[in-house]
């Protein structure tokens, strides 16, 4: 009768206890770095944003060019050997301040310092004394015009900003056309 009742309440071994334990800590773990990579990934929408007004910014000084009659339409293309009228600089940029002609990624723009943004600082107020101007390095704009075929009328362009955000590298393409008209 002792022997059965002996038998009976036997609890976990230490070998089970520690196969346990250990399953247990790569479940752990494996949350842990899921958690840091999505904090990291999440850490990076400020850029996305960034990013997608950088191309918005380069889009409305393409129209502004175009519309306000400061540039032809022939005018309104890339800048090369073939083209020496193209106003807009082929390849990816740093983005820069806008040059003397008010336009983002003209040819005007190659001495123009590298662009940023303000943020708040110590005092989480903007436009106060303390306020930290961060630049934009990380961030390279393509700005590609091409005359769509069968269309001698209408341009698309294409405006690429790549960057990075943490350990991603992440592409904003905003696509846009522009007519003669």
């Amino acid at each position: 009768m002792r022997q059965t009742k002996k038998n009976s309440q036997r609890g976990f071994t230490l070998m089970e206890t520690m196969i346990a334990m250990s399953i247990l800590a790569v479940g752990i773990l494996g949350l842990a770095a899921m958690l840091g990579d999505s904090l990291a990934y999440m850490k990076g929408s400020q850029d996305d944003f960034i990013a997608q007004q950088k191309a918005e910014e380069a889009a409305e000084a393409i129209f502004t060019a175009k519309y306000n009659a400061n540039a032809t339409f022939a005018q309104v293309s890339n800048f090369g050997v073939g083209n020496p009228a193209g106003l807009f600089l082929p390849g990816p940029l740093a983005l820069t301040v806008p040059g003397p002609d008010g336009l983002v990624g003209s040819v005007n723009d190659t001495a123009a310092p590298p662009a940023s943004i303000i943020m708040p600082g110590p005092d989480k107020i903007l436009g106060t004394a303390d306020d930290v101007l961060v630049p934009l390095t990380n961030f390279k704009r393509t700005i590609t015009i091409t005359t769509v075929v069968g269309k001698p009328n209408l341009k698309q362009v294409v405006i690429t900003i790549d960057y990075t955000a943490g350990r991603w590298t992440r592409q904003y393409v905003l696509t846009t056309y522009v007519s003669s008209f």
